[in-house]
């Protein structure tokens, strides 16, 4: 499906599928034994990649109501980007031709409010609240609540790193074949709302 369409019709393909979650009227897409032979016979063409929380209540395929070989989905606490997440993404776009990349936050964010709050951590975890630690400097100083803000900053600084990062990225969002947006999802309405 990726080669067939572009960054922006990628995006409305996203943004109609979360609407679809939203009103209760899933369509469940591409999700048939014969779908499951298909991508196993045809290899996977994701139209979208989801940089999004391990967070149990934000399964991307099932708010962008998408099914098997849509969307290549990367899952980390916080969404925090790092060297192995970001060349994932680069094999997706140089490998797949991939042309959209989200990043994407929500509500609540049990790793932002870690290190938000400065939680005692003496374990792994705290290799996630370090790796927060640059969106939470753009954050300071905000209006509203600190870890809604962060969670915000998290996310548009994931996006820079992800749109400056050479050769990959940054050359197939200058040629318009990629593009990268950030979004968050609201726990209650069920909503995705794309970053400005």
């Amino acid at each position: 499906m990726s080669g067939q369409l572009t960054p922006d019709q990628a995006l409305t393909q996203l943004v109609r599928g979360n609407e679809r979650f939203v009103a209760g009227w899933p369509d469940h897409p591409n999700q048939s034994a014969r779908r499951r032979r298909e991508v196993s016979d045809s290899g996977q063409q994701p139209f979208a990649i989801i940089l999004a929380c391990a967070d149990s209540r934000v399964p991307p395929e099932i708010i962008f109501d998408h099914g098997l070989g849509d969307l290549f989905v990367i899952r980390v606490a916080g969404n925090v980007l790092d060297d192995i997440i970001l060349g994932t993404i680069e094999y997706a776009v140089e490998h797949m031709h991939t042309p959209l990349v989200m990043v994407l936050g929500h509500d609540k964010c049990g790793a932002v409010t870690a290190a938000v709050e400065h939680i005692g951590i003496n374990n792994h975890v705290q290799a996630v609240v370090d790796a927060l630690q640059p969106a939470l400097l753009l954050a300071e100083g905000q209006q509203g609540d600190r870890v809604s803000t962060a969670v915000d900053a998290n996310v548009r600084y994931a996006v820079k790193k992800l749109q400056a990062s050479e050769p990959v990225l940054l050359g197939a969002c200058a040629a318009g074949q990629l593009r990268i947006v950030g979004a968050r999802y609201n726990l209650d309405t069920g909503e995705v709302k794309i970053m400005a």
